[in-house]
């Protein structure tokens, strides 16, 4: 082999290595062989059949033995026990069990009703409803986290006697082989029976006969009617939510619910459903009084709604609740509702109700609460369940607060008070009307006008967001302008109106109201703690405007009956009959707070009809209020509000409105200075400049020829011998805005210095008579007696004697002076004419119990 070749041999071997990445690619495309994806599968199977058989060998080992153990076994832990502020115990949850119902006792249709509700297949899968089951899995994974049940019957049954309260998927497994289990042992009868005695019906209730009693005074299942089966069969899905003596219109419309399904199921008729699903809740359950009642009932609530604990949960679960009740507070207002002197007679037995919620504006804790006279364990309370128009007392919250924040207006800022309609909503004043009137006075009063007027300038839905921001529960229908005056679709309660108010007290700073500090479980692990982190939600110069204004209601307005031995602000409020020609009130409420505690009262009846109103208003509930907050805060140290440094002495803001025209304008020449001096009424509003127009006989129009910002100023530029008229505006700087012009006046100025009197030596055979009052400045040289002059007020009829006209120079007669036109008036419903003030009486005739402060949307 010659050399050439061999080097071409040894360069062939050299290039040789760098041919691998195709066989690296050769590797890879043998790897993914069909027989090892066969295989990958094969080993899956197989563990999947494993963890399968695994899951279910422990469903099945499982569940027979904790259903062995806990057969017979309802709880392990001591009863939930609740304690006040000071950590004085104020109850316990204890049970209310009735003996066991025999399956043959139970009505089928009762059976039915639950079936057909919460587990409509019960009768034919084995304890797990996998269709059930999968939708819940799917639920579940998409919102991260348990919030769908899927459970059955059976697996109520199971969770409810047998596990813990956890919520976890561990939990649920160990549920569905607790349901096999019984499913295995048990017959579908025995479940069902079970189930049904077992299963909690609201608060401490347990078992269908017990919840028959409570909610029905039934102790016969028999004669149940089907409207009351329907109500049963609706409360498990939420025992609190549907039960019928706390939620009466929530349990109606879950029990509809319930009446379809059984219809639809084939168990009832469609006549039947129509007739059960119209009846009216109105059982009484008998009277048994317990303190703090409605505060423990409250706390159970918040725990179920904040914390996700069920009542079963609370009630098995051996939890300790610390509260925020302060127990002489709660006892006052117990004491307070007790007392049928405190509220006004009704016509029938149908009580006037009443409600009142307390707080602690510096953290947010709900000192005490009561929903009503004669309030029973687990019963209406109208602190939440009943919303009601807060006719005026609205006004803070939507109006007045929202216009402090814009910084367009101050607590003395001149608001419109001319009758006027906005559109086609005319709302009155029950105390007269004015051009204007000052944000405080109308506050005081509780002026109508002025507050829509004011909504209507911030506009509808900057009160609307505001009025959210405090906490009030609104819709998109409450955006109109009857908002302004309490005017809402589905009304507010104490608790929200409180807990409103309680930023005003706060300076600006709101937090959730809340009646639970903590909770700890039967093992001593705190469980849940408060969060008291506070919202800022107005302006701390906003807030404290508002408590200038609203201690003023309290000193010499509306709200007077409120007074106590602290500082007090708030508002009244009154909604009237809604009945053309009565002029009786549904609603009557005052909300108010001292520098400690914030509280709201509501007064009315329950179901306001042409009979059943109130003939007395909101001073009925401010005494009320002030009854209650002297005797619960006799222990708290006194306080004084706080004023903030940044706050400055506020002046009267402008605006379109408010701008007037001067008044009073008067001109005289004084010939010792050469001088027309001008002088007229200032206008009502700080800060304005004073515009003075002038024009000689002769011209044709009128010039600026001065400007002053005070109420006179002299013309020394005025030449003799000319007569001159004069006007003068009022410029407002904050609006670039300059006012009507007054009436003109008309002055001559004299061509030269008059010539002094003579001095006359009386006769003195010759009497002299007294000399006269005279006229006013302008009387002239004729100023004595009967002829004052051409401005003169005139005199007596007695007067310094003159000699005779030959011993007087000649006195140059001046132009007449023009008579000023009349002012200009204000055209109702048309503020941007409004002129002087009408005068138009007011009357505050709340002290008399017959007056009413606030009209809600006609």
């Amino acid at each position: 082999m010659s050399k050439d070749e061999m080097s071409r041999t040894n360069r062939n071997r050299d290039r040789t290595p760098t041919s691998s990445k195709p066989k690296t690619n050769a590797k890879k495309k043998k790897f993914l062989t069909k027989k090892r994806v066969l295989w990958s599968l094969f080993f899956a199977t197989a563990l999947a059949i494993f963890c399968a058989l695994g899951g279910y060998l422990f469903i099945m080992l499982n569940g027979e033995k904790l259903l062995q153990e806990n057969e017979d076994k309802l709880t392990v832990n001591p009863t939930t026990k609740i304690y006040d502020r000071n950590a004085n115990i104020i109850g316990e949850l204890a049970f209310e069990k009735s003996d066991p119902v025999e399956y043959d006792k139970i009505p089928k249709l009762l059976i039915d009703a639950f079936v057909a509700t919460e587990d409509r297949r019960f009768f034919e899968h084995s304890g797990v409803d996998l269709w059930s089951i999968g939708r819940a899995a799917v639920k579940d994974i998409a919102a991260r986290s348990m919030v769908e049940g899927g459970s059955t019957i059976t697996q109520q049954l199971a969770k409810n006697i047998f596990l813990t309260r956890d919520k976890t998927f561990f939990r649920k497994a160990t549920e569905v082989s607790i349901a096999v289990a019984l499913e295995n042992q048990k017959t579908k009868e025995d479940i069902i029976t079970l189930y049904l005695n077992r299963i909690n019906f609201g608060g401490t209730v347990y078992g269908i006969k017990a919840a028959s009693i409570r909610y029905f005074g039934q102790s016969d299942l028999s004669q149940l009617k089907i409207w009351q089966m329907a109500t049963l069969a609706a409360m498990p899905k939420g025992p609190s939510r549907y039960n019928p003596l706390r939620n009466p219109d929530l349990s109606k419309e879950r029990r509809a619910v319930v009446l379809q399904l059984m219809y639809e199921q084939g168990y009832i008729t469609e006549q039947e459903r129509d007739e059960a699903k119209v009846v009216d809740y109105n059982y009484k359950p008998p009277e048994t009084k317990q303190r703090y009642q409605a505060f423990i009932d409250y706390v159970v609530d918040e725990a179920e709604d904040k914390y996700g604990l069920t009542e079963d949960d609370l009630n098995i679960g051996g939890y300790k609740i610390y509260t925020t009740m302060d127990k002489h507070a709660q006892e006052t207002v117990e004491d307070a509702f007790a007392d049928s002197a405190n509220f006004e007679k009704s016509v029938d037995e149908d009580l006037v109700q009443g409600s009142m919620t307390i707080i602690n504006q510096e953290n947010g804790s709900i000192v005490a609460l009561l929903g009503g006279r004669n309030y029973e364990k687990k019963g209406y309370s109208r602190v939440t369940a009943s919303r009601r128009s807060p006719g005026s007392a609205f006004k803070p919250l939507v109006s007045y607060a929202p216009a402090l924040e814009t910084g367009k207006f101050n607590e003395n800022s001149l608001l419109s008070n001319v009758k006027q309609c906005f559109g086609k909503y005319c709302p009155n004043n029950l105390h007269g009307y004015s051009s204007t009137i000052n944000m405080s006075d109308a506050l005081q009063k509780s002026e109508n006008i002025p507050a829509v007027w004011l909504l209507n300038e911030i506009g509808v839905n900057t009160g609307f967001q505001f009025a959210k921001k405090m906490g009030i529960d609104l819709t998109d229908e409450d955006k109109n302008l009857s908002l302004a005056l309490g005017g809402m679709s589905k009304g507010t309660n104490t608790l929200e109106m409180a807990q409103a108010y309680s930023a005003f007290a706060n300076g600006g700073e709101i937090r959730d109201a809340y009646s639970i500090k903590s909770i700890t479980d039967s093992s001593g692990e705190t469980k849940f703690k408060a969060n008291t982190t506070p919202t800022r939600v107005m302006k701390e110069s906003t807030a404290y405007q508002m408590t200038d204004m609203m201690q003023k209601v309290v000193e010499s307005g509306t709200g007077k009956k409120a007074r106590i031995d602290r500082p007090v602000a708030g508002k009244t409020g009154t909604t009237q009959s809604g009945y053309p020609g009565i002029s009786s009130n549904r609603d009557v409420w005052f909300v108010g707070y001292t520098p400690e505690w914030t509280a709201a009262v509501w007064m009315g009846y329950d179901k306001p009809s042409k009979k059943h109103l109130l003939k007395n208003s909101s001073p009925l509930a401010a005494a009320f209020w002030g009854k209650v907050m002297k005797e619960a805060l006799r222990d708290v140290p006194k306080k004084t509000f706080p004023r903030p440094d940044n706050i400055v002495n506020l002046e009267p803001t402008p605006t379109p409105e408010t701008i007037q025209a001067v008044t009073g304008l008067s001109a005289q020449y004084d010939p010792s200075t050469l001088t027309v001096n001008l002088s007229w009424n200032a206008v009502s509003t700080a800060g304005v400049e004073y515009r003075i127009y002038r024009k000689e006989t002769s011209e044709a129009n009128f010039s600026s020829v001065l400007s002053t910002t005070t109420a006179g100023v002299g013309d020394i530029s005025a030449m003799p011998g000319l007569t001159y008229e004069y006007y003068v505006t009022a410029y407002y700087p904050e609006l670039g805005t300059e006012g009507p012009a007054s009436s003109t006046v008309s002055v001559y100025v004299e061509d030269e210095e008059p010539t002094p009197e003579p001095t006359i030596t009386p006769d003195p055979n010759v009497p002299v008579e007294t000399p006269g009052s005279g006229g006013d400045d302008q009387g002239g040289n004729n100023g004595g007696g009967d002829q004052g002059g051409d401005n003169g007020n005139g005199g007596s009829n007695s007067g310094t004697v003159v000699p005779p006209e030959s011993t007087l120079p000649p006195i140059p007669t001046p132009p007449p002076i023009t008579t000023p036109p009349p002012a200009a008036t204000t055209e109702p419903g048309n503020p941007a004419n409004a002129g002087v003030d009408t005068g138009a009486p007011t009357n505050t005739d709340h002290e008399a119990g017959t007056g009413t402060d606030g009209l809600t949307a006609p």
